[in-house]
């Protein structure tokens, strides 16, 4: 019997979109108010699915808490109250979009989670705005 699990999450962080490729205008006129040269900040909210067969003996598909502190210790810990561009390695090179970071987090949770689990992972930039990877 496959089933799926949620774990809902959140962290706070800065970023900035810009690419170094491209002229301060023609990254203004793409990225307008997120270009701000002085950065600027969201409260990102996280839905992450896994989905696996339940194990008989347990009657879990994975322990929420082992998903809870994985998710703390290799999403939360690494970008909460950090300005993605300076802060960390994952968006040294990276334009920190929403797709970007989420798919940046599905690959870290997926080097985190046994191979038998699907992952999906939903990342709320803002109440309106949100991203899922895959898709």
């Amino acid at each position: 019997m496959k089933v799926a699990v949620y774990r809902k999450a959140h962290f706070n962080a800065a970023h900035r979109l810009h690419n170094p490729k491209w002229s301060d205008q023609k990254n203004k006129e793409v990225f307008g108010l997120c270009n701000n040269p002085n950065y600027h900040g969201h409260n990102y909210e996280m839905e992450i699915k896994v989905v696996g067969e339940v194990d008989p003996e347990t009657g879990y598909v994975i322990d929420l808490k082992i998903l809870k502190d994985i998710i703390k210790e290799q999403i939360e810990d690494r970008f909460d109250h950090k300005n993605l561009n300076l802060d960390t390695e994952e968006f040294k090179n990276l334009n920190p979009t929403a797709e970007n970071i989420c798919y940046i987090i599905w690959q870290i949770l997926t080097q985190h989670l046994d191979k038998k689990y699907e992952v999906l992972v939903r990342l709320y930039e803002t109440p309106r705005n949100y991203v899922e990877y895959p898709a």
